[in-house]
């Protein structure tokens, strides 16, 4: 069993888009100022995995494939627990940035399974962990 999940969320952060880029190519320090991500092993200069807890009791192993580094887009492949990619469009605004954030991913096994049931609830899992990606991003400004 497979389900697909689809996210976009746009954010004004008080921080310059190349600053701001500089914080999300440096996956190892993830940790740092995301506190969903627990853990970050570097497996090569263009693969990471993470280990992510949001709300939820639940730990999702994902490794991270640099596809884009450059402005405007930053862009990974996702493949582990979830199977996909993460985007974020960057751009300069008077104020610092705005950045365009989206995913998708296809969640199989018993994930996929319970997003039969719980797809809601995960949903909101996901908005937890992306509030706090927003936050430290904003902090760090």
């Amino acid at each position: 069993m497979q389900e697909r999940y689809v996210f976009a969320e746009t954010w004004e952060l008080p921080t310059p888009a190349e600053a701001v880029r500089d914080v999300l190519v440096d996956v190892e320090h993830y940790p740092r100022w995301w506190p969903q991500v627990r853990a970050v092993a570097k497996l090569s200069d263009d693969d990471a995995l993470l280990v992510c807890r949001s709300a939820l009791p639940y730990d999702l192993e994902i490794v991270l494939h640099a596809v884009s580094r450059d402005l405007p887009t930053l862009e990974v492949g996702l493949d582990g627990d979830l199977d996909g990619f993460a985007r974020w469009t960057l751009t300069p605004t008077p104020s610092g940035s705005r950045m365009v954030f989206e995913q998708e991913v296809v969640v199989r096994g018993l994930l996929g399974l319970a997003s039969i049931v719980l797809r809601p609830v995960l949903t909101w899992n996901h908005r937890q962990m992306m509030l706090g990606c927003r936050r430290g991003l904003v902090a760090l400004g």
